[in-house]
């Protein structure tokens, strides 16, 4: 067993995978698009349907869900970490 397939067997995942990256945020402008644009620099491929928005109760926040393809706990990583240091997305998941 390769040390990649140890390390993804111990994180409870095997790369490449199906993976949903969310991100919430104030529900204006354009935040949807923005969390697509963040994402999509790790992944050009997004397919059509692969994004969801869902508005808060209150319609003051929204919540962007993105299907992608992940490569390796690194590549999901990057991700969070682009998403973590705009300053518009206020929690991502």
């Amino acid at each position: 067993m390769s040390d990649q397939e140890k390390t993804s067997e111990a994180e409870g995942m095997t790369y490449p995978c199906r993976f949903r990256v969310r991100a919430m945020g104030l529900d204006e402008d354009d935040f949807d698009a923005l969390v697509v644009e963040i994402i999509r620099r790790h992944c050009p491929d997004i397919h059509e349907g692969a994004v969801s928005i869902r508005p808060s109760k209150n319609g003051k926040y929204i919540s962007v869900s993105v299907d992608i393809e992940a490569r390796s706990r690194e590549h999901l990583d990057a991700i969070y970490d682009d998403l973590t240091a705009h300053d518009r997305v206020l929690m991502r998941l």
